[in-house]
């Protein structure tokens, strides 16, 4: 594998207890209330409607409280992830839970192969997946793949400008870095993580590259997906700008304090395969 695989592979894996203890993913929540679904699913509902007698698989699920909750909608799923330690904790968490989930560990490029083409109706990625990605085309053929005819992809994830932006020294968002998907990752050496926590990382440096809005609906249009659905939001389910006031909207989400119509955070893209 590239470096990039290996570098992400290793932060992922070391966050995988924090994230565990941490507040934000509420695993405790999960074991305790049957009914409990996570932040990111439940803002995610009133576009993603009813799923049950679905057959889903969650790209890049990570430790799997959104795979968990969607199972909890009614759908059978299935969550993928190229981290062995979050693999191991979603199976021990859907096992503690009864829900209706299994896990797999692989590469997201390789998930066809892992998992079997057009074996499900629904492919849903999270928040904070698309980045970690060199090439989108080649994601929305392995979501062409894996989904069959008629077969429904759901994404919402960090928009593009917002990916863009840094806040300078006095707090205002300045456009500093690409906006289109480049050959070169964006490389950041950052210890902490985007939850609750307290832990130092050792594997801090990791690689990731950011994708216009335009790129992904054409990567998805070519693999051969109709786009149903584009909606923008002006939250995101962390605080991306420390040094400009931001505002907690409340389930998990943050949006700027003034004006915060200025900033499109996130997006959601809805898209069907086509017969």
């Amino acid at each position: 594998m590239t470096d990039y695989h290996h570098l992400n592979r290793a932060n992922w894996d070391e966050r995988v207890p924090a994230h565990v203890a941490s507040p934000d993913y509420n695993v405790q929540a999960f074991l305790e209330d049957p009914a409990f679904l996570s932040e990111v699913v439940r803002f995610d509902r009133p576009l993603l409607g009813d799923v049950a007698g679905r057959r889903g698989v969650h790209l890049m699920c990570h430790i799997g409280t959104d795979t968990i909750s969607l199972a909890r909608l009614g759908a059978s799923m299935t969550g993928l992830d190229f981290s062995g330690p979050a693999v191991a904790e979603a199976t021990r968490l859907a096992a503690a839970t009864g829900a209706d989930a299994t896990f797999v560990q692989s590469d997201v490029y390789d998930a066809a192969e892992a998992l079997g083409a057009e074996r499900f109706d629904l492919v849903y990625t999270g928040v904070g997946a698309l980045t970690w990605l060199p090439d989108v085309g080649r994601w929305a053929r392995v979501v062409a793949r894996l989904l069959t005819p008629g077969g429904r992809l759901f994404i919402r994830d960090g928009h593009p400008m917002m990916h863009a932006l840094r806040a300078d020294d006095d707090g205002r968002l300045v456009v500093v870095k690409p906006y289109f998907e480049t050959a070169e990752p964006r490389v950041s050496d950052w210890d902490g993580s985007y939850v609750q926590t307290e832990v130092r990382f050792e594997n801090s440096v990791t690689h990731w590259w950011n994708h216009g809005l335009g790129e992904i609906v054409t990567a998805l249009l070519e693999a051969g997906l109709t786009l149903t659905g584009l909606a923008e939001h002006d939250s995101v389910p962390w605080r991306p700008f420390s040094r400009t006031p931001m505002t907690n909207a409340g389930n998990g989400e943050w949006r700027l304090t003034d004006q915060p119509e200025r900033l499109a955070a996130t997006f959601t893209i809805q898209a069907v395969k086509r017969a």
